[in-house]
C-alpha cells in the first residue's frame, strides 16, 4: 500500500490496476480537497466514519452540497465538478476507474496548481 500525505489529511492507495483503483482517505475536520473534476475517471465515495460534506455540480455556479455520514455513498461521473470537506474528521473509501492523474483543479486552498 502506498501512502500519500496531503495538506487536508492522508490518502492510502490500496489497489491500482488496469481495471480499477481503491483508496482509503482520511480528511481532518475543517479541511477540504480541491474543487475539481475528472475528464475520464468515475468514482464512488463510501463514508466509513465521520461527517463529509460533498459539493457537486455540473458548473461552478450550480454547486450544491450534502453532508454524508457512515454508510452513505455517492457516485461522481466524469465532468462533474466536486469537492469533499470534512465537517468532522472523516474516513472514506474511493473506488474508481484507474485514471490516477486525471484531476482538473478549479480552486485549491493550498496553492497547488489549478488548471
Amino acid at each position: 500500500m502506498e501512502i500519500f500525505e496531503k495538506p487536508w489529511g492522508r490518502e492510502e492507495l490500496i489497489e491500482h490496476n488496469s481495471a480499477y483503483m481503491v483508496k482509503r482517505l482520511i480528511m481532518y475536520a475543517g479541511k477540504r480537497c480541491s474543487l475539481q473534476l475528472h475528464n475520464l475517471k468515475c468514482e464512488t465515495i463510501y463514508v466509513l466514519q465521520g461527517k463529509l460534506r460533498i459539493y457537486i455540480g455540473k458548473t461552478k455556479e450550480d454547486i450544491e452540497s450534502k453532508i454524508y455520514t457512515s454508510g452513505e455513498t455517492i457516485t461522481i461521473r466524469p465532468g462533474v465538478i466536486h469537492r469533499m470537506e470534512a465537517v468532522e474528521d472523516a474516513i472514506y473509501l474511493e473506488a474508481s476507474t484507474p485514471e490516477l492523474k486525471d484531476v482538473v483543479r478549479i480552486e485549491d486552498d493550498y496553492n497547488r496548481k489549478v488548471s
